[in-house]
């Protein structure tokens, strides 16, 4: 790799043979070489504008690295913005303080957990992760989302099917690494944040459009290092249904987000005592694409596991388990194509994960923190992931830190 620190923007330069330069904020964090890798193919496509940037909690991931921007002109890669289109993180202030707070968590946990449907039943049981009924105050939420929904399936007429349940997992938190926590910061103020995307119609959505592009690949004979790397081409049908449909997913997502802010909030009103939505608000997508103007050109940019942080804009950049979170305010730094990162980002798999740790690891891990202690959620304890406080540190020239959250309650999928 030939590389060299630009020492007045942070980042790291790294010349890709026969592709676009990288430019990777991660001095200090650990970089797997199979990420490295991946990163140099996406590098290599020949509709990359300017450079790839590499945010500091970058780890390998499927169809594009997890932590990477791709800025594109006339091409999208549909495996970079992958199956969870839309996924963010929301992030509310209350007026609540500490003291509010009972002694025993546990208690508002289990509303949580009541009043949001998480997780899934193993195997070909039915997904209790959604509504079976959705509530009569969700309908109001979906009526805008219907017409655009119908757009996308008369478009595909594939989709039918699980777009059939897209209303019942709006407002539901969905599996893996999505959570719900209520978390203190520096002044001891009580925030509501939660961590979840476009759920089961936005990973059919996904997986449609990435088999249409592997089959215009073929179709083209376009040979590419990553079979994942399968692109549309501007100007195609398949290329303006894309758009279209993970636009409407992106909506979902954000939407989907704002109705379980509204449930967590209520079993907190519930659990401890009636309070006020503070103005400090964030909901941010990092699993996305959208058109804006880098370098005096109108490109498509795919944040996969990045915040876009513009001069100004509010992010979230949440920890593991058990570690801190932050809530930060762009810089608008150019060369990053205004992002910053997602999370600490993943230092080891999921398997690894499960079979590095025990579930008393775990338990020391998050001690002080009410969640799950069981088998079931290893592959999500803090030693799976980065240090934290180092990938903030990579990246002091993207973002300033406005608030500092630390987890009491943790709701996971």
């Amino acid at each position: 790799m030939n590389a060299s620190t630009d020492q007045g923007t942070g980042y790291v330069y790294s010349a890709t043979p026969g592709g676009a330069p990288i430019k990777s904020w991660t001095k200090g964090v650990p970089v797997e070489e199979q990420a490295w890798n991946q990163v140099q193919n996406v590098a290599r496509l020949p509709f990359v504008h300017r450079h790839v940037a590499v945010m500091p909690d970058v780890h390998w991931g499927i169809g594009a690295t997890v932590g990477s921007v791709i800025p594109t002109s006339g091409a999208i890669v549909p495996a970079a913005v992958g199956v969870d289109i839309g996924c963010g993180v929301m992030a509310v202030r209350t007026s609540l303080m500490a003291a509010d707070l009972p002694d025993n968590l546990g208690g508002l946990r289990t509303e949580i957990e009541r009043r949001v449907p998480h997780g899934r039943t193993p195997g070909r049981g039915r997904d209790k992760g959604s509504w079976e009924e959705p509530p009569a105050e969700l309908a109001a939420d979906w009526l805008p989302l219907q017409g655009g929904l119908d757009e996308v399936v008369a478009r595909a007429p594939r989709l039918t099917r699980p777009a059939r349940r897209a209303q019942l997992h709006l407002g539901t938190l969905g599996t893996g690494n999505h959570f719900i926590e209520i978390c203190l910061d520096e002044e001891d103020r009580v925030w509501a944040m939660l961590h979840s995307g476009s759920r089961g119609i936005g990973n059919a959505i996904g997986r449609f459009y990435i088999e249409q592009a592997k089959e215009d690949m073929r179709r083209y004979f376009i040979n590419l290092p990553d079979k994942d790397l399968a692109y549309l081409v501007e100007g195609s049908s398949h290329f303006k249904d894309y758009v279209r449909a993970v636009s409407w997913a992106q909506k979902f997502a954000f939407a989907n987000r704002e109705a379980m802010m509204e449930r967590v909030l209520g079993a907190l009103r519930k659990v401890v005592r009636s309070f006020q939505r503070t103005e400090e608000a964030v909901n941010c997508h990092h699993n996305y694409v959208a058109r804006e103007d880098h370098f005096k050109k109108s490109v498509w940019v795919t944040r996969k596991g990045a915040v876009r942080a513009r001069k100004g804009d509010l992010g979230i950049i949440p920890g593991s388990m058990g570690a801190r979170s932050y809530i930060v305010a762009g810089k608008g730094n150019k060369d990053s194509f205004d992002s910053c990162s997602h999370g600490a980002g993943r230092v080891m798999s999921r398997g690894d994960a499960r079979r590095s740790f025990t579930l008393a690891n775990h338990r020391d891990a998050t001690m002080g923190v009410e969640c799950r202690q069981d088998e079931g959620v290893i592959d999500e304890t803090p030693g799976a992931y980065k240090d934290i406080d180092a990938v903030m540190a990579a990246q002091t020239s993207l973002v300033d830190v406005v608030h500092t959250l630390k987890q009491v309650v943790c709701v996971k999928g």
